[in-house]
């Protein structure tokens, strides 16, 4: 009885005068959690980790350093866990550039060419690179050059912004060039139906001008004509554009190919080899029907990816796109035999661009305008320009409305104008006229804005696809600076996607859901 009492008096001296009952054993676990805590509340010393960061946030114990790996099967703590709660508003992180430049501009490894000579081009198609001032070439050109100079169809895949036009354009023009010459009653026959031998499918006029000035600028001093296909409309706008002896290279929107196919102005029965840009807007539900169309018209043969001899006629199919629908296959394999062809994807495929600064903020939807009107108006001028991304083209007329109201001078981009206008809207947003654009995801795909420094998505985007579309509009090879990208965030559906982003930054590793044909085993033709 003793020995007790003198234990109870023991275990009260310990605890001060409280009874053993009311002494709380807290784990080892949680006292260190609340020490950090309290030393992040100190004034003047704020719990933030050492070095360089890979993600700066609000919260700093949620910052996360370059150094700190997480592991595959880890999962991470995230600053958007608890954003679609409503108490979230105000929040935001961001991702920290970890690299200055393009990872297509990353210098090769020693075998592989390091200028477009020794990539095997002929000497009219270096001339012109030499007048458009292009020097070495980039990752998916030092990749896909030598492929397609051997024939090879192909799945061309690469980050946004990395030079694919120039890509797959010189080596397909060096290979027209190899060509003998062609007779000359083949070239009468041309007066009357326009017969290309290189054609490329883009999935817009805006990008069609785009690819055009490219092209036109590598055909001239080679002497290779190039002629242009977008928005007929009527048969006398179809034939004016194919008016003119020897069309070497055609360059079209599927639309508009479909109809001079269906007319009889165009054949394409001396195709030698295609490109289908942008695959996965060509392969959207809108255009599915003209590009199986134009597929049907030209000489593919099952089995045969490449021309196959001097009497054999086949064509070189080469899809290029920065993300592949999952059912591109399908659709090719009907005419091609897709698991012969070559696949041709860079490092940076479906990764979130190292080099640009983003950031996310949790807004109600109230807030967004106010935080774009103070975004633009901290923006300096000449800080180059910004694009402002929405979701509809309601939502782009409407901020073009509140815009004006502010006296700010801007441009508006949306599906619901005419071709014409769009393309005119688009070539003054180029040339630097209007340093602001409000546009739709019309926008996102393959067009060049090297000249735009600063991305807004006032809307949040509906898929990760887009959402890597519109990053890179930044941080684009040519562009003096990789620029800035700044998300709001505001439905509970746009968090589901947010924290896909932010795990894969966390994580370094792809955007999940993103595979595509490119890295899967393509279906065999029948």
């Amino acid at each position: 009885m003793a020995l007790r009492r003198g234990g109870a008096a023991a275990a009260r001296a310990a605890v001060g005068s409280q009874p053993p009952e009311h002494v709380v054993r807290i784990p080892w676990a949680l006292r260190q959690r609340l020490e950090k805590r309290r030393k992040a509340r100190r004034p003047g010393e704020a719990a933030v980790p050492s070095g360089k960061l890979l993600l700066r946030s609000r919260r700093p114990e949620l910052s996360q350093p370059r150094w700190q790996i997480v592991g595959r099967w880890e999962r991470p703590r995230l600053v958007s866990a608890g954003w679609k709660h409503r108490e979230a508003c105000g929040d935001y992180f961001q991702l920290e550039p970890s690299q200055e430049a393009a990872p297509a501009l990353k210098a090769p490894p020693a075998p592989q060419g390091q200028s477009f000579a020794e990539l095997g081009l002929q000497p009219a198609l270096l001339a012109a690179l030499q007048r458009l001032e292009v020097g070495r070439p980039t990752a998916v050109q030092r990749l896909a050059i030598p492929a397609l100079l051997r024939g090879r169809s192909a799945l061309c895949a690469a980050e946004t912004g990395s030079g694919k036009t120039l890509a797959y354009l010189l080596p397909l023009l060096d290979r027209l060039l190899a060509l003998p010459e062609e007779k000359e009653e083949d070239r009468e026959d041309e007066r009357k139906v326009a017969a290309p031998r290189g054609l490329v499918v883009v999935p817009s006029r805006e990008l069609a001008a785009q690819v055009g000035a490219v092209a036109a600028a590598l055909c001239r001093p080679a002497g290779l004509r190039l002629r242009g296909l977008t928005g007929g409309g009527a048969a006398g706008g179809l034939r004016r554009q194919l008016r003119g002896p020897g069309v070497a290279v055609l360059l079209g929107t599927p639309g508009a190919l479909r109809d001079a196919l269906r007319r009889r102005f165009l054949s394409l029965g001396r195709l030698r080899w295609m490109v289908l840009d942008e695959a996965d807007t060509l392969m959207d539900e809108s255009f599915a029907a003209p590009i199986e169309e134009i597929l049907a018209h030209a000489p593919l043969a099952a089995g045969a990816p490449g021309p196959a001899g001097p009497r054999e006629e086949r064509t070189q199919v080469v899809v290029v796109g920065a993300t592949f629908p999952a059912g591109l296959s399908e659709v090719l394999g009907r005419f091609v035999d897709v698991g012969r062809f070559a696949s041709l994807a860079t490092q940076g495929l479906h990764r979130l661009p190292p080099h640009v600064q983003q950031k996310f903020v949790r807004l109600k939807g109230q807030d967004k305008l106010p935080e774009l009107l103070q975004l633009l108006k901290d923006h300096p001028a000449s800080g180059g320009a910004v694009i402002i991304f929405c979701n509809s083209a309601s939502t782009v007329n409407w901020l073009g409305y509140i815009l004006d109201d502010h006296k700010i001078k801007h441009l508006r981009l949306q599906g619901q104008m005419s071709a014409v206008a769009r393309a005119g809207i688009f070539a003054s947003f180029q040339k630097g006229d209007v340093s602001v654009l409000v546009c739709t995801d019309l926008a996102s795909r393959g067009l060049d804005t090297s000249s735009v420094q600063l991305v807004v998505n006032y809307d949040f985007p509906d898929t990760l696809q887009d959402y890597l579309h519109r990053v890179g509009r930044v941080g684009r090879v040519g562009s003096k600076t990789p620029g800035a990208v700044v998300s709001f965030v505001t439905h509970k559906w746009d968090v589901d996607l947010v924290r896909k982003i932010e795990t894969a930054a966390r994580k370094r590793t792809g955007l999940p859901g993103m595979d595509s044909s490119i890295n899967e085993p393509p279906p065999k033709a029948d």
